[in-house]
């Protein structure tokens, strides 16, 4: 079973796979460990990763690249507008409302969902996994930024779904990488010692998170979580345009935001530019030849101007900091040490800033760009049961704040409820208590909008149906199991109506109650036991009853009034009706799902279609040049000549009308070639191998007709042989020995560009022929005969003693053994 962590970056992806020595990032087929989030489609296929990364500019308007932060979000999104102007490709308002991407697909406009274009990228990831592991891979953990919303979380699960996989856990990025620096330490405190703290800063190329996390042995705990999701590298590489946009405009008049490939080649320049700046201080030249209207352009730029020129994307930088201390209520003195990953973290200035704050050095121990990918595939390990992986607990933080707001469908009564504060301990469940007479709705949604980075503060809404009043009239109870799932997503699942049998009505209106929480292993399922702030309390009777899956029957239920009283209570389950944000139907996400599948055959059909094509061309320069090389000798001037017309032309049909063709029609073309070139390169194989295999042959004809006489002159090693054997193996040596002389004979009578007598192929039949008669003969061992014993021996016992069994004689002298009748063939 394969074990697989995915990094879904914003610019780029990595790969970690779990083996049995260890975490291993992968490489893809281009040998890089690193790759791009970057889709390009075109009239017969669509390409991804590296590849489509190399049409950035030429296909610009088709290369989708940019479109992580999409999920979940409206089209008219602030964000979204926002980012529309910085993006080469088009975006188009789904029936939803929803953001889609209009590309030119198979000669077609298409629209893509969001959901569909991560899912082309997975489909790359899970393709290049399975290169490196040789097995089918279905099982994964992938990572998320922290302050992805219940919306965003939902649409990646989706496009895990559209793309084959099984996603174990969606985990927080800053999770992960504490997990790959927590697992592997051994000196963590016990569990009832002061635990661990540290930092993880993570600044990526389009996003910036912070988390403290808790460490004792075996354990981790989130216990705050702080980000700019709009403060990353390529922040920086913005500035940097903007400012080579002026100074080209200024230098050789040129407006460059109004030619897109112009604009993007700038791009990648700054970007190279800046990782430049972070390892030299010294002036550093920008040049980029041809960059508009056959205008070389050139430019330069040292460290210090530019962070006085990102001075203010600078002083971002501790706002979450001093927010994440704030929220954990720690002393900069409990901080045990800092780690900071991501690509933007190699800005000297960032990590200055970050190391000033805490007043102590940064750590850079972790691999800045794999850190998460490994942190996955270590929680894809120990969610697996194909790998043992030492016992580590994780308690993840819920980001914000979730309110639950009830209301009844006939009166107005409405309450409400904040069911988890910031950071909560998650994965995490909770009973709530109704009592009502109807069906009622459940209103999810984040209490705390003014920090949401999303635009829509509603989660859901929940229909508890078939709630009915008790037998006398009066409101049932109604218990509703809430919880925020391993994937930091919220759902009510489950609710069960309580009918009482005996006993007094409660004065609660509700109440939360914790379950026994751990989404892990089904053995650490009974081993964290917490209540709504996580000290650990045992869970009621009501609960235990909750938990084991609300069955019918008659059951204690232990309430919270004031009289105590015991109340026999039958369960009965109740229908949910789910109505999340911006969630996919189940038939639109079967057909994104079968769509997928169409893609991935028309992308292998392509990819065949081209390696047809391309051994055409490749058989074509081949030939031709091995034609005025080694194949010069082993021609005929015509078959040359005609050969070389053939080879001429089939390049000249290549690119015109044979520009696009059928694979069959490639296939049919090379096999044309190669009835001609085939012969020639026949010829040569022989010539080389033929003097190998007559000198072959000739020994061993030598080496058996040495035998043969040893024979005849009684020799003792062979005496045991019979004569009609010999004569058998005579006649064979003879046979082939005149066979050899005849072909040899003939074949010096040839030309080497004519076809040879006798190919390489039958001489070594030849040899195994010969070989087959003379092997079973003088390879048989000489029949053992019993050595006479004298008396005295007899009557001392001396054969029955080591030296007889050594083969010593009486007097403990070693004796010659016989010949074993054996000859040692080649």
């Amino acid at each position: 079973m394969s074990v697989v962590g995915i990094d879904v970056g914003f610019q780029n992806c990595y790969i970690a796979v779990a083996r049995s020595g260890g975490i291993e990032t992968i490489a893809n087929e281009y040998s890089d460990r690193c790759t791009p989030a970057c889709i390009s489609l075109a009239s017969k296929n669509r390409t991804i990763g590296n590849a489509a990364k190399s049409q950035i500019i030429t296909n610009f308007k088709n290369t989708v690249h940019g479109f992580k932060k999409f999920h979940g979000r409206a089209v008219d999104d602030q964000f979204v507008q926002g980012e529309k102007s910085k993006l080469p490709y088009n975006l188009h308002k789904l029936d939803n409302g929803s953001t889609g991407i209009k590309v030119r697909y198979l000669n077609e406009d298409k629209v893509f969902t969001i959901e569909q274009m991560t899912a082309m990228l997975l489909t790359k990831l899970k393709e290049t996994s399975e290169h490196a592991l040789k097995k089918p891979v279905v099982d994964c953990v992938i990572s998320v930024p922290s302050f992805f919303t219940d919306v965003e979380r939902r649409s990646l699960m989706d496009a895990t779904q559209i793309a084959g996989l099984n996603c174990l856990r969606l985990i927080n990025d800053t999770t992960a990488v504490a997990l790959a620096y927590g697992i592997y330490k051994q000196d963590l405190p016990n569990p009832e010692e002061k635990p661990r703290n540290v930092v993880f800063v993570d600044i990526g190329h389009s996003s910036y998170q912070v988390s403290i996390a808790s460490f004792n042995k075996g354990k981790l705990k989130v216990l705050a979580t702080a980000f700019d999701p709009y403060l990353g590298g390529r922040n920086f590489d913005e500035l940097l345009v903007e400012y080579f946009c002026g100074d080209f405009k200024n230098r050789f008049k040129l407006n460059v935001k109004d030619n897109p490939r112009a604009l993007l080649r700038l791009y990648q320049e700054c970007e190279k530019l800046k990782k430049l700046m972070s390892a030299n201080s010294s002036d550093l030249p920008l040049n980029i030849e041809c960059f508009m209207n056959d205008i070389d352009v050139h430019g330069k730029m040292n460290r210090v101007q530019f962070e006085e020129m990102c001075a203010q994307l600078l002083m971002r930088v501790e706002a979450p900091l001093k927010s994440v201390m704030e929220q954990s209520k720690l002393s900069r003195d409990e901080i045990y040490a800092i780690e900071v990953v991501g690509g933007a973290t190699r800005i000297p200035a960032i990590k200055e800033r970050i190391s000033k704050f805490f007043g102590k050095d940064i750590s850079t121990t972790l691999n800045a760009d794999e850190a998460v990918a490994r942190g996955c595939a270590l929680q894809c390990a120990i969610l697996s049961p194909a790998f043992k992986v030492r016992e580590f607990s994780i308690t993840d933080a819920v980001p914000f704040p979730i309110t639950l707001r009830w209301k009844s469908q006939t009166d107005e009564s409405v309450g409400e409820c904040e069911v988890y504060s910031k950071n909560h301990a998650a994965p995490f469940s909770k009973v709530i208590t109704f009592h009502k007479k109807e069906p009622f709705d459940l209103e999810a949604f984040y209490s705390s909008p003014n920090e949401l980075p999303y635009p829509d503060s509603r989660i859901g809404r929940f229909t508890i149906q078939n709630v009915v009043p008790q037998p006398d009239g009066d409101s049932s109870k109604v218990k509703v199991k809430v919880r925020v799932n391993m994937h930091g997503i919220f759902s009510v699942s489950s609710a069960s109506l309580i009918e009482k049998q005996k006993g007094e009505a409660e004065d609660v209106q509700m109440e939360t109650e914790p379950t026994v929480q751990n989404e892990g292993r089904p053995e650490e399922q009974n081993k964290m036991q917490v209540d709504q702030e996580g000290q650990g309390d045992q869970p009621t009777e009501e609960e235990k009853m909750n938990n084991s899956g609300n069955k019918d029957g008659d059951k204690q239920d232990q309430v919270a009034s004031s009289s105590k009283a015991n109340t026999k209570v039958k369960s009965v389950d109740l229908p949910i009706w789910a109505n999340t944000t911006r969630q996919l139907d189940q038939d639109v996400l079967n057909n994104f799902v079968d769509y997928e599948k169409k893609m991935i055959i028309q992308d292998k059909l392509e990819k065949e279609r081209n390696d047809a094509k391309n051994a055409v061309e490749e058989y074509v320069y081949e030939v031709r040049d091995k034609l005025c090389g080694i194949y010069e000798r082993y021609v005929t001037e015509d078959e040359s000549n005609r050969l070389t017309i053939m080879l001429e032309d089939t390049e000249i049909w290549l690119y015109e009308e044979g520009e696009d063709q059928e694979k069959e029609i490639y296939q049919d073309k090379l096999s044309e070639l190669k009835k001609f070139g085939e012969p020639i390169e026949e010829r040569y194989r022989e010539h080389e191998g033929r003097p190998r295999a007559f000198d072959e042959l000739g020994k061993k004809i030598q080496l058996f007709m040495k035998a043969v006489d040893m024979y005849k002159q009684k020799d003792e090693r062979y005496q045991h042989l019979s004569a009609e054997e010999m004569s058998v193996v005579e006649k064979s040596v003879c046979e082939a020995l005149g066979w050899m002389n005849t072909k040899m004979n003939a074949q010096s009578k040839l030309t080497v560009a004519q076809d040879p007598a006798v190919k390489v192929a039958e001489i070594i039949q030849k040899i195994q022929e010969l070989e087959d008669v003379c092997h079973p003969v003088f390879n048989r061992p000489k029949p053992k005969t019993e050595e006479p014993v004298e008396e005295g021996d007899k009557n001392n016992g001396a054969h029955n003693g080591p030296a007889a069994q050594q083969g010593a004689d009486s007097k403990g002298n070693q004796q010659m053994k016989p010949p074993s009748g054996e000859m040692e063939v080649d």
